[in-house]
């Protein structure tokens, strides 16, 4: 496999400066780009696989989202907002030099996918959402919040990947050496031994901070984005998740774009994309 380039992006908030890594693959002066970007509590090598696999089209771009990876932490947790996610894509875009992408975002990369495609003069060509939709499921964020944020740590990544797969059945079946690989990057070094998980602790903060409330009124935001969309989109989605259910879905089907559905059977939230029947459904939606 192919080894992918690490860059960083110096990125500007209301808190000042930060640094926004990003992994690259093919070709740098392939003037079609596919920018994939990770969930809630991933990193941009989750996309590895794809990556290598459509680098003979694109020059692949997979940043690690603020907080998370090499990418600098926020001194503010208020900063970890889907909003600012997007003003560093917009910082990312203008590093790359290029006009027009197209967008494959699971959980929340398809968020932030959507925050910016559906912004007037977007340059989002095509937008693959990954099991993600403008409703999102409470007791599904519930279920994420139980786990996202604490302090854990672990005496070896061996240890670690056992952890990250009894909280993560719904990526769906994985061999041993398929979920070891999926889950390295997700470790750190610590100083007095052992590893502990890539992302700031403080991610959580916002997350914890979700009432039924103030996620219905997120839900009417996304509808609108949602419908504000003119891009081709296909939606991927986990036949068996809790954050996308059916009958979004289908609604997803009907308005705005009139998205694309896929599912895949056997798998919940949210389909890592490493299969080569999931591979090919992306490839045909982007050849």
């Amino acid at each position: 496999m192919p080894q992918a380039r690490l860059h960083h992006v110096q990125c500007l908030s209301v808190a000042g400066l930060h640094r926004m890594a990003y992994w690259e693959w093919g070709e740098r002066s392939n003037p079609r780009v596919l920018v994939c970007v990770h969930g809630l509590s991933r990193q941009g090598r989750d996309f590895d696989t794809l990556a290598c696999a459509l680098s003979d089209r694109y020059r692949v771009i997979c940043p690690d989202v603020m907080g998370r990876g090499e990418s600098d932490w926020r001194p503010d947790p208020a900063l970890y907002q889907i909003p600012v996610y997007v003003a560093d894509m917009v910082a990312l875009l203008a590093r790359l030099d290029v006009e027009r992408v197209d967008w494959l975002g699971t959980s929340m990369g398809g968020l932030i996918g959507l925050g910016l495609a559906a912004l007037p003069g977007s340059p989002i060509d095509r937008l693959v959402l990954n099991d993600v939709g403008p409703s999102l499921e409470y007791a599904a964020l519930q279920r994420i919040g139980s786990y996202l944020g604490q302090h854990m740590c672990f005496a070896d990544v061996g240890e670690g990947a056992a952890h990250l797969r009894e909280i993560s059945p719904g990526f769906g079946p994985h061999s041993d050496a398929e979920w070891l690989a999926l889950s390295r990057p997700m470790f750190r070094a610590r100083p007095e031994g052992g590893v502990r998980l890539h992302y700031d602790p403080s991610i959580a903060a916002p997350f914890a901070a979700l009432t039924p409330e103030l996620a219905a009124a997120a839900e009417l935001a996304l509808w609108r984005a949602y419908e504000a969309l003119r891009c081709p989109t296909l939606l991927l989605r986990g036949a068996e998740s809790d954050l996308l259910t059916r009958a979004t879905a289908e609604a997803m089907t009907q308005c705005g774009p009139r998205a694309l559905l896929h599912e895949f059977a056997g798998v919940g939230h949210a389909p890592t994309l490493i299969r080569p029947e999931q591979i090919a459904v992306v490839r045909q939606f982007l050849k």
